[in-house]
């Protein structure tokens, strides 16, 4: 359990009880407003390693991102739909032994959501100019969901700033995102049904702003291993990150950029750093197979058996005594 600083934990004594809020304040999961939330910069003095919230202008945008710890560096890259909060779990941990820098990629969070720019190649340039902006030469680099997209992509196009890569849960796009049935037949898997719906121009921000909270409900309802370990005040965090007409806009930007980061995929050779994939049950062997096609170095490949994709918030623990020993 996280330490919440003095505004969180009022907000957070809330989970479950309905708030009437404005009509500028859409009600987030749980029926909490986010109108009210602690900002950025109170979440990250919440967590124990002495975090701090920063903005640094790179690549022609901005990005927001969350440091603590002293060490090596490690750049941890989070997922949709939410923001680097979906690693406050593993962060007090991980700040003992590593300067922790939890990156909102570019369209995410607290970071700038320009009109383009969001295939993962360029996402990856983003975050290698904040990592030498921030006085780095290379650095290890974890990434669940989209950020394993971008993580991969930091790898594989600057290799020389990377010195340890791990993949939770999800690999770069390739060619088996073309085979990914809309139709499947009952009780046979988990339909992402996002990937199609994402892609569609203009139509998610229509039908969302204001109720993207429902769909983070319906994510986390349907694929938490507890529902205990997402709380509705998690819930609100990214529901105020994306319940607007931009954030919605911006987050379906890398979706519609797949087809780019497929075509890049084809041009990269294996990634030669040192790799670890963790994976929940269901994506175990697919990510197996993956990193043996797409990496030389593949140092260990971890099951997550207490997790169904948020592998940072189901089972922290596991996650950060692993990524503890893979990076050293």
């Amino acid at each position: 359990m996280i330490a919440l600083g003095a505004g969180a934990a009022a907000f957070a004594a809330m989970d479950g009880v309905a708030a009437a809020g404005e009509a500028a304040a859409s009600p987030a999961a749980g029926g909490l407003p986010t109108k009210n939330l602690p900002s950025d910069a109170e979440l990250a003095r919440s967590l124990p390693g002495n975090f701090r919230s920063h903005h640094a202008d790179v690549n022609g945008t901005r990005l927001h991102y969350v440091a603590g710890g002293q060490g090596d560096p490690l750049v941890l890259l989070p997922g949709w739909p939410e923001t680097w909060w979906a690693d406050r779990k593993i962060m007090p941990a991980l700040a003992q032994h590593y300067r922790v820098i939890a990156v909102d990629a570019r369209g995410q969070g607290a970071s700038a959501r320009p009109q383009d720019g969001y295939d993962k190649k360029t996402m990856a340039r983003d975050v290698y100019e904040l990592v030498r902006q921030l006085g780095y030469r290379s650095v290890n680099i974890a990434g669940h969901d989209i950020g394993a997209m971008v993580a991969y992509s930091f790898a594989a196009n600057h290799p020389d700033a990377t010195r340890r890569l791990a993949l939770l849960d999800v690999t770069h796009p390739d060619q088996s995102l073309y085979e990914l049935r809309m139709l499947l037949p009952p009780n046979t898997g988990f339909n992402m049904w996002w990937f199609a719906f994402n892609q569609v121009q203009g139509l998610p921000q229509d039908l969302l702003t204001g109720r993207f909270w429902r769909v983070i409900d319906w994510l986390f309802d349907n694929s938490l291993y507890d529902q205990s370990n997402v709380s509705a005040f998690d819930r609100a965090v990214y529901a105020r990150a994306y319940d607007n007409h931009d954030g919605i806009r911006a987050s379906c930007a890398w979706y519609q950029a797949l087809n780019q980061d497929i075509a890049d995929m084809k041009t990269y050779g294996k990634v030669t750093v040192p790799v670890l994939g963790m994976a929940c049950p269901s994506e175990f062997e697919h990510v197996r197979t993956t990193l043996a096609n797409v990496a030389s170095d593949v140092r260990g490949m971890v099951p997550v058996p207490k997790s169904m994709h948020w592998l940072t918030e189901d089972d922290p623990e596991l996650v950060s005594r692993t990524l503890t020993d893979f990076f050293g």
